[in-house]
Protein backbone atom coordinates (compact mmCIF):
# COMPACT_ATOMS: atom_id res chain seq x y z
CA UNK A 1 0.00 0.00 0.00
CA UNK A 2 1.65 3.44 -0.94
CA UNK A 3 1.82 6.17 0.88
CA UNK A 4 -1.59 8.50 0.80
CA UNK A 5 -0.14 11.91 1.53
CA UNK A 6 2.73 13.21 -1.48
CA UNK A 7 5.95 14.59 0.74
CA UNK A 8 9.15 16.11 -0.75
CA UNK A 9 12.27 16.23 1.63
CA UNK A 10 15.65 18.62 1.43
CA UNK A 11 18.80 18.27 2.83
CA UNK A 12 19.95 22.26 3.50
CA UNK A 13 23.35 23.03 2.17
CA UNK A 14 25.66 26.15 2.94
CA UNK A 15 24.37 28.13 0.75
CA UNK A 16 20.59 28.27 2.19
CA UNK A 17 22.09 28.65 5.80
CA UNK A 18 19.78 31.47 7.23
CA UNK A 19 16.66 31.81 4.79
CA UNK A 20 13.18 31.35 5.95
CA UNK A 21 11.61 28.03 4.89
CA UNK A 22 8.30 30.29 3.30
CA UNK A 23 11.91 31.70 1.01
CA UNK A 24 12.98 27.93 0.38
CA UNK A 25 9.69 26.75 -0.63
CA UNK A 26 9.12 29.38 -3.27
CA UNK A 27 12.31 28.75 -4.92
CA UNK A 28 10.98 25.17 -5.02
CA UNK A 29 8.35 26.43 -6.86
CA UNK A 30 5.96 25.44 -4.26
CA UNK A 31 2.86 28.27 -5.17
CA UNK A 32 0.83 30.12 -2.26
CA UNK A 33 -1.96 28.23 -2.85
CA UNK A 34 -0.48 24.90 -1.63
CA UNK A 35 1.25 26.27 1.16
CA UNK A 36 -2.48 27.67 2.24
CA UNK A 37 -3.49 23.76 2.24
CA UNK A 38 -0.56 22.74 4.18
CA UNK A 39 -1.43 25.00 6.98
CA UNK A 40 -5.43 24.88 6.50
CA UNK A 41 -5.92 20.88 5.55
CA UNK A 42 -3.54 18.63 7.16
CA UNK A 43 -0.66 18.93 5.45
CA UNK A 44 2.84 19.80 7.60
CA UNK A 45 6.24 21.66 7.78
CA UNK A 46 9.05 19.43 9.53
CA UNK A 47 12.61 20.28 10.21
CA UNK A 48 14.84 17.30 12.08
CA UNK A 49 11.96 15.77 12.82
CA UNK A 50 9.59 18.57 14.81
CA UNK A 51 6.69 20.85 12.85
CA UNK A 52 7.58 24.16 12.36
CA UNK A 53 6.20 27.55 10.31
CA UNK A 54 7.12 28.61 7.05
CA UNK A 55 8.93 31.67 9.43
CA UNK A 56 11.53 28.75 10.47
CA UNK A 57 15.16 30.24 9.97
CA UNK A 58 16.91 27.26 8.41
CA UNK A 59 20.52 26.15 9.02
CA UNK A 60 22.99 24.11 7.33
CA UNK A 61 22.17 20.37 7.79
CA UNK A 62 18.99 20.76 8.77
CA UNK A 63 16.45 17.85 7.03
CA UNK A 64 13.22 19.75 5.87
CA UNK A 65 10.26 17.59 5.17
CA UNK A 66 6.93 18.99 3.48
CA UNK A 67 3.98 16.51 3.76
CA UNK A 68 1.02 17.93 1.74
CA UNK A 69 -2.42 17.33 2.52
CA UNK A 70 -4.28 13.75 1.82
CA UNK A 71 -5.94 14.64 -2.07
CA UNK A 72 -9.73 13.68 -1.97
CA UNK A 73 -10.37 11.52 -5.10
CA UNK A 74 -12.55 13.89 -7.99
CA UNK A 75 -16.61 13.68 -7.03
CA UNK A 76 -18.31 12.88 -9.93
CA UNK A 77 -15.68 10.90 -11.78
CA UNK A 78 -15.99 6.71 -10.71
CA UNK A 79 -13.17 4.80 -11.11
CA UNK A 80 -13.72 2.10 -13.45
CA UNK A 81 -11.40 -1.14 -14.37
CA UNK A 82 -10.06 -0.17 -17.97
CA UNK A 83 -7.07 -1.32 -18.88
CA UNK A 84 -4.18 1.47 -19.78
CA UNK A 85 -1.16 1.37 -21.66
CA UNK A 86 1.37 2.81 -19.05
CA UNK A 87 4.71 3.72 -21.16
CA UNK A 88 6.14 4.63 -17.97
CA UNK A 89 5.68 5.17 -14.29
CA UNK A 90 7.25 6.58 -11.22
CA UNK A 91 6.06 7.89 -8.05
CA UNK A 92 5.17 11.16 -9.52
CA UNK A 93 3.98 10.72 -12.92
CA UNK A 94 2.46 8.33 -15.62
CA UNK A 95 2.65 8.65 -19.33
CA UNK A 96 0.07 7.17 -21.13
CA UNK A 97 -1.03 5.79 -25.02
CA UNK A 98 -4.55 7.05 -24.88
CA UNK A 99 -6.42 4.64 -27.90
CA UNK A 100 -9.03 6.94 -30.08
CA UNK A 101 -12.65 6.95 -29.06
CA UNK A 102 -11.58 7.34 -25.36
CA UNK A 103 -12.24 10.70 -23.88
CA UNK A 104 -10.06 12.54 -21.52
CA UNK A 105 -12.56 13.64 -19.17
CA UNK A 106 -15.88 12.51 -18.82
CA UNK A 107 -18.12 14.67 -20.82
CA UNK A 108 -22.10 15.24 -20.58
CA UNK A 109 -22.65 12.93 -24.08
CA UNK A 110 -19.52 9.83 -22.50
CA UNK A 111 -20.26 10.60 -18.79
CA UNK A 112 -18.13 7.13 -18.47
CA UNK A 113 -15.14 5.14 -20.00
CA UNK A 114 -12.31 8.35 -19.98
CA UNK A 115 -9.50 8.06 -19.05
CA UNK A 116 -9.68 9.85 -16.01
CA UNK A 117 -12.27 7.21 -14.62
CA UNK A 118 -9.79 4.64 -15.87
CA UNK A 119 -7.04 6.42 -14.19
CA UNK A 120 -8.94 6.30 -10.46
CA UNK A 121 -9.61 3.38 -10.81
CA UNK A 122 -5.69 2.64 -11.39
CA UNK A 123 -5.18 4.33 -8.28
CA UNK A 124 -7.79 2.60 -6.29
CA UNK A 125 -6.02 -0.49 -7.75
CA UNK A 126 -2.77 0.77 -6.29
CA UNK A 127 -3.56 2.10 -3.00
CA UNK A 128 -2.73 6.01 -4.33
CA UNK A 129 -5.31 8.29 -2.63
CA UNK A 130 -5.41 11.16 -4.94
CA UNK A 131 -7.72 12.86 -8.60
CA UNK A 132 -6.69 12.59 -12.14
CA UNK A 133 -4.17 15.46 -12.72
CA UNK A 134 -4.04 14.96 -16.86
CA UNK A 135 -1.64 17.66 -18.15
CA UNK A 136 -1.70 16.82 -21.78
CA UNK A 137 -5.11 16.57 -22.99
CA UNK A 138 -6.12 15.00 -26.68
CA UNK A 139 -9.35 15.15 -28.26
CA UNK A 140 -11.68 11.82 -27.99
CA UNK A 141 -11.00 10.77 -31.29
CA UNK A 142 -6.98 11.86 -31.20
CA UNK A 143 -4.83 8.73 -30.47
CA UNK A 144 -1.39 8.55 -28.53
CA UNK A 145 0.97 9.88 -25.73
CA UNK A 146 -0.54 11.91 -22.55
CA UNK A 147 1.44 13.02 -19.33
CA UNK A 148 -0.17 12.97 -16.23
CA UNK A 149 0.55 13.70 -12.46
CA UNK A 150 -0.40 11.82 -9.41
CA UNK A 151 -0.26 14.62 -7.02
CA UNK A 152 -1.39 18.31 -7.38
CA UNK A 153 1.94 20.17 -6.70
CA UNK A 154 3.56 17.78 -10.14
CA UNK A 155 1.02 19.15 -11.75
CA UNK A 156 1.49 22.69 -11.02
CA UNK A 157 5.49 22.51 -11.92
CA UNK A 158 4.26 20.57 -15.42
CA UNK A 159 1.62 23.62 -15.73
CA UNK A 160 5.12 25.95 -15.37
CA UNK A 161 6.83 24.13 -17.74
CA UNK A 162 3.82 23.87 -20.51
CA UNK A 163 3.88 27.98 -20.20
CA UNK A 164 7.44 28.27 -21.00
CA UNK A 165 7.32 25.53 -23.87
CA UNK A 166 9.15 22.95 -21.71
CA UNK A 167 6.43 20.07 -22.43
CA UNK A 168 6.69 19.44 -25.92
CA UNK A 169 4.73 17.42 -28.16
CA UNK A 170 4.66 15.93 -31.85
CA UNK A 171 1.83 14.14 -33.75
CA UNK A 172 1.34 12.76 -37.17
CA UNK A 173 -1.68 13.59 -39.22
CA UNK A 174 -3.30 12.78 -42.54
CA UNK A 175 -4.23 16.24 -44.12
CA UNK A 176 -6.17 16.56 -47.15
CA UNK A 177 -4.60 17.56 -50.18
CA UNK A 178 -1.21 18.73 -51.06
CA UNK A 179 0.42 21.91 -49.23
CA UNK A 180 2.04 24.90 -51.30
CA UNK A 181 4.98 24.76 -48.83
CA UNK A 182 6.02 21.26 -47.71
CA UNK A 183 6.95 23.15 -44.22
CA UNK A 184 5.91 26.14 -42.40
CA UNK A 185 4.29 27.81 -39.40
CA UNK A 186 0.62 28.48 -39.17
CA UNK A 187 0.18 31.52 -36.52
CA UNK A 188 -3.41 32.34 -36.14
CA UNK A 189 -5.64 33.00 -33.30
CA UNK A 190 -8.22 30.84 -32.42
CA UNK A 191 -11.34 31.48 -30.75
CA UNK A 192 -14.94 29.50 -29.81
CA UNK A 193 -17.22 29.76 -32.63
CA UNK A 194 -20.03 32.20 -31.96
CA UNK A 195 -22.74 28.99 -32.19
CA UNK A 196 -21.36 26.49 -30.74
CA UNK A 197 -20.16 25.16 -27.38
CA UNK A 198 -17.28 22.84 -29.03
CA UNK A 199 -16.85 24.48 -32.44
CA UNK A 200 -13.45 26.78 -32.50
CA UNK A 201 -12.22 28.79 -35.32
CA UNK A 202 -9.81 31.49 -36.97
CA UNK A 203 -10.63 33.86 -35.20
CA UNK A 204 -8.46 37.89 -34.89
CA UNK A 205 -10.09 38.16 -31.25
CA UNK A 206 -9.66 35.06 -30.44
CA UNK A 207 -6.00 33.87 -28.37
CA UNK A 208 -2.43 33.26 -29.89
CA UNK A 209 -2.13 30.32 -31.75
CA UNK A 210 1.13 28.61 -33.31
CA UNK A 211 1.33 25.45 -35.15
CA UNK A 212 4.70 24.13 -37.05
CA UNK A 213 4.05 21.55 -39.63
CA UNK A 214 6.69 19.34 -42.14
CA UNK A 215 4.73 17.13 -45.01
CA UNK A 216 6.72 13.69 -44.57
CA UNK A 217 5.09 12.27 -47.72
CA UNK A 218 2.43 13.00 -50.43
CA UNK A 219 -0.58 9.99 -51.33
CA UNK A 220 -3.28 9.97 -53.79
CA UNK A 221 -5.75 12.24 -51.75
CA UNK A 222 -3.93 13.32 -48.55
CA UNK A 223 -0.54 14.19 -47.14
CA UNK A 224 1.03 12.46 -43.92
CA UNK A 225 1.94 15.15 -41.76
CA UNK A 226 4.29 15.84 -38.88
CA UNK A 227 3.08 18.97 -36.97
CA UNK A 228 4.65 19.93 -33.43
CA UNK A 229 2.65 23.03 -31.28
CA UNK A 230 4.30 26.25 -29.71
CA UNK A 231 0.63 26.47 -27.85
CA UNK A 232 -2.12 23.79 -26.65
CA UNK A 233 -5.15 25.58 -27.93
CA UNK A 234 -8.52 23.43 -27.96
CA UNK A 235 -8.71 21.64 -31.45
CA UNK A 236 -5.85 23.87 -32.65
CA UNK A 237 -4.32 21.37 -34.94
CA UNK A 238 -7.57 20.57 -36.49
CA UNK A 239 -8.59 24.30 -37.04
CA UNK A 240 -5.67 25.28 -38.32
CA UNK A 241 -5.38 22.83 -40.93
CA UNK A 242 -8.81 23.43 -42.22
CA UNK A 243 -7.76 27.07 -42.26
CA UNK A 244 -5.34 26.59 -44.98
CA UNK A 245 -7.53 24.21 -46.85
CA UNK A 246 -6.44 20.95 -45.45
CA UNK A 247 -8.71 19.32 -42.84
CA UNK A 248 -7.66 16.33 -41.43
CA UNK A 249 -8.82 12.81 -42.89
CA UNK A 250 -12.14 12.02 -41.15
CA UNK A 251 -12.91 15.11 -39.13
CA UNK A 252 -16.14 15.73 -39.80
CA UNK A 253 -16.74 18.84 -37.62
CA UNK A 254 -14.23 20.39 -39.64
CA UNK A 255 -14.81 19.62 -43.07
CA UNK A 256 -12.96 16.43 -42.78
CA UNK A 257 -13.31 13.37 -45.87
CA UNK A 258 -14.95 10.41 -43.31
CA UNK A 259 -14.94 8.04 -46.26
CA UNK A 260 -11.60 6.20 -46.02
CA UNK A 261 -10.99 7.09 -42.06
CA UNK A 262 -13.52 6.98 -39.73
CA UNK A 263 -12.17 9.27 -37.14
CA UNK A 264 -9.61 12.34 -37.29
CA UNK A 265 -6.19 11.40 -38.59
CA UNK A 266 -4.39 12.39 -35.57
CA UNK A 267 -1.92 11.24 -33.34
CA UNK A 268 1.07 12.43 -30.79
CA UNK A 269 3.45 10.20 -31.67
CA UNK A 270 6.01 12.06 -29.19
CA UNK A 271 6.31 13.81 -25.70
CA UNK A 272 9.46 15.56 -24.57
CA UNK A 273 9.83 17.24 -20.95
CA UNK A 274 11.90 17.96 -18.26
CA UNK A 275 11.46 15.94 -15.40
CA UNK A 276 10.70 17.78 -12.26
CA UNK A 277 12.64 15.37 -9.79
CA UNK A 278 15.10 13.38 -11.64
CA UNK A 279 16.59 16.49 -13.45
CA UNK A 280 16.42 15.26 -16.55
CA UNK A 281 15.03 15.51 -19.97
CA UNK A 282 12.51 12.47 -20.75
CA UNK A 283 11.39 11.45 -23.85
CA UNK A 284 8.45 8.73 -24.97
CA UNK A 285 7.65 7.70 -28.15
CA UNK A 286 3.95 5.75 -29.92
CA UNK A 287 3.61 4.13 -32.87
CA UNK A 288 0.85 4.92 -35.41
CA UNK A 289 -2.37 3.16 -34.30
CA UNK A 290 -3.70 0.05 -36.63
CA UNK A 291 -5.91 2.53 -38.05
CA UNK A 292 -3.80 4.80 -39.59
CA UNK A 293 -1.04 2.30 -40.65
CA UNK A 294 -3.36 0.40 -42.14
CA UNK A 295 -4.89 2.93 -44.85
CA UNK A 296 -0.77 4.27 -44.95
CA UNK A 297 0.18 0.76 -46.13
CA UNK A 298 -2.55 1.09 -48.26
CA UNK A 299 -2.05 4.04 -50.00
CA UNK A 300 1.81 3.00 -50.11
CA UNK A 301 0.72 -0.12 -52.35
CA UNK A 302 -1.36 2.29 -54.36
CA UNK A 303 1.15 4.51 -55.30
CA UNK A 304 3.67 1.39 -56.02
CA UNK A 305 0.57 0.00 -58.56
CA UNK A 306 0.54 3.63 -60.59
Amino acid sequence: MRTNCFTLTWKIDSNEEGILVREFLKEQNISKTALTDIKFHGGKIIVNEKEVTVRYKLSEGDILKVIFPEEKPSEGVAGEEIPLEILYEDEYLLVINKPSGMNTIPSREHPSGSLANALVGYYNKIGLISTSHIVTRLDRDTSGIVLVAKYRHIHHLFSKQQKSGLVKRTYEAFAEGFFMQRQGKIEEPIARKSNSIIEREVNPNGQYACTYYKVIKEYSSFSHVQLQLETGRTHQIRVHLSYLGHPLLGDNLYGGDTSIMKRQALHCCKLVFFHPFQKKDMEFRSEMPEDMRKLLLKSEKGLSGR
